[in-house]
Formats: C-alpha cells, structure tokens, sequence
C-alpha cells in the first residue's frame, strides 16, 4: 500500500507499507504475505550458502587428504609424526610442561601491560623538560622491537649467567620471562601510544577547561578511551605471547615444548612434537575466537554510534 506524504499511515500497517491485521495496541499482529515471503527467501537463501560452505570444505579435505596420503613417503611420514604410541607417552608430559608455559603468560602478560603503559607514557609526555625521557622511551621501543626474539632470548639467558653477578638469577624461566617483557614490552608499549594519540585533542582542551590537571586529564579521560580502543591488538599480542612462551625452552626450562623435545631426543620421533603444537593450538584458538568477537562488539558499536 501507498502512504500518501504528510497523511498518517492506515491503521495496521508496518515499516515498510505492509497491512496487518492487528486488535488495538497492536494485539493480534500477523504477519503480511509480502514478509512472509521475504523471510522465507531469506531462511532459504542462508540454508543454500551453509550447504555450499559444508560442500566447499568437504571437498577441500577430501582432496587434501587424498594428496597426503598417496604421496610417496606418506608410509614413513605416518610412522614419524603420527605414532599413536608416542602420542600417548607424550601427552601427559606436554601438559605437565604447559602449566609452564601458563605461568609465564599469567605473569609475563601483566608485566608486559604496565610496562608497555609506563613507556607508551613517557613517549606523549608534552614539554621540553621531558625530551630525554622522551628519546629513552623511543630508543627502548626501536631497538626490542628491530631485535629478534629469539636472539633477546640467547643473550639474556645464556649472556646473563656467564657475567656472574652477585644476587642476580641464573634460573632460566625468570631470565626467559624478562627476555619475554623486555620485547613484548616495547610493542605494546607502541599500541598504548597508539590509542593515546587518537584521542582527539579537544578532550584534552575540555578536560582543563573544567579543571582537570595534566595527570588528572590523562588518567580519567584519555587512559580510558585509549585502552577501551586498543582492546584487539593488545589481546592479539598476548596470543603471540602465549605462544612465544614455548620459546624459554632454549635456556634449558621444562616446558611444553622441552618436554616434547627430551621424547624425540630418546626415541627420534617426531610425534611428541605434533602433540605439542595442537595443545598450543587449542591453548591459541579461544583467545583468537575471543578476540575476533571483542573486535566485532566494538565494530558494531562504533557503526551505531555507541561509546567507545
């Protein structure tokens, strides 16, 4: 039906112009045909895309698997990775290693948060005074973030202990989990200043206009907003962390992934290292999901208007 402009639509008509049969105050209501019809196209048109996507990815694995396993060496490949014996022997041993790994996340993540938040600071601090804060922040942040993890590891693990230092550790996880902060220190630290620098200014301005202080300002309304906006890639760089713990190994700790290599070192199978890497997989793939759905939640926020 036509609704002409400016007369008020007829009584039991929706939205978009559909009549419906409806007592007062919209008791009653029934659906017109012309909906009916277009939910019914629409339930079908989602049941024909969930059908392909299942098809497309039954296909998919079945040609994948067929390429494995009619390669030539899949028998001995089978044999070396896929050992059912060495998977169970492994297990048990791999877990025990990742509760490692998981107190090193736990702890290593915490640190990694207020160390990047002090450093991400002291880089948008604003005056003359503070240049040479300024400059040691942005140093910090370029050399852990141009050095590769893995040789922060070697000389803080290895380095460390040879320089005998009185009252100073040469316990591998402690020496591995500074190594761990040191970097992923410097590249939170850049998603903090990040989502400082995009709040706008004129807060700032409105903040000291109501008499807020410099600390004041930025604790309780440029912190805020700054943190609720980098809540994604903060939580991206604490999955690379969880699984960059495994890497602590190399200083000599007993975590998942040395408690795989001592099975292959004994047995020359590889197996307990698959076992390894699908536990951190499964470890991985809730905060990835996790993620993936707070990144959602802020878009659909943002694309409504909502605070951020």
């Amino acid at each position: 039906m036509t609704v002409v402009k400016g007369e008020p639509a007829p009584e039991g008509a929706d939205d978009t112009g559909d009549m419906t049969r409806g007592g007062p105050g919209g008791d009653g209501y029934v659906p017109s045909e012309r909906r009916l019809a277009r939910e019914r196209h629409r339930r079908a048109r989602a049941r024909r895309a969930t059908a392909i996507a299942a098809l497309s990815t039954l296909v998919t694995a079945a040609l994948l698997y067929l390429v494995v396993v009619n390669a030539p060496g899949w028998p001995r490949t089978k044999e070396t990775f896929f050992s059912a014996h060495y998977a169970r022997e492994a297990f048990p041993k791999v877990l025990e290693g990742l509760w490692l790994n998981l107190r090193l996340l736990l702890v290593c993540g915490a640190a990694v948060l207020v160390l990047g938040m002090l450093i991400a600071i002291a880089r948008t601090l604003r005056g003359p005074v503070f240049f040479p804060l300024r400059v040691l922040a942005a140093a910090y942040t370029d050399f852990f973030r141009g050095l590769p993890l893995i040789i922060n590891l070697m000389i803080v693990v290895l380095g460390v202990p040879a320089l005998r230092l009185q009252g100073v550790t040469v316990d591998p996880v402690l020496l591995g989990g500074t190594a761990l902060t040191l970097t992923y220190s410097a590249y939170v630290a850049e998603v903090f200043r990040a989502g400082i620098e995009s709040v706008h200014p004129s807060q700032r301005a409105a903040a000291r206009s109501l008499g807020l202080t410099s600390r004041q300002t930025l604790r309780h309304v440029v912190l805020p907003q700054a943190v609720r906006r980098q809540v994604p890639p903060l939580l991206n760089d604490l999955v690379s962390l969880q699984k960059d713990t495994g890497l602590v190994s190399i200083g000599g700790a007993v975590d998942a992934v040395r408690a795989a290599d001592i099975i292959v070192g004994r047995s020359l199978n590889y197996t307990p290292y698959i076992v390894a890497g699908l536990v951190f997989v499964a470890l991985t793939i809730p905060m990835t999901r996790f993620t993936d759905w707070v990144t959602a939640r802020m878009d659909r926020r943002r694309a409504q208007g909502g605070s951020l």
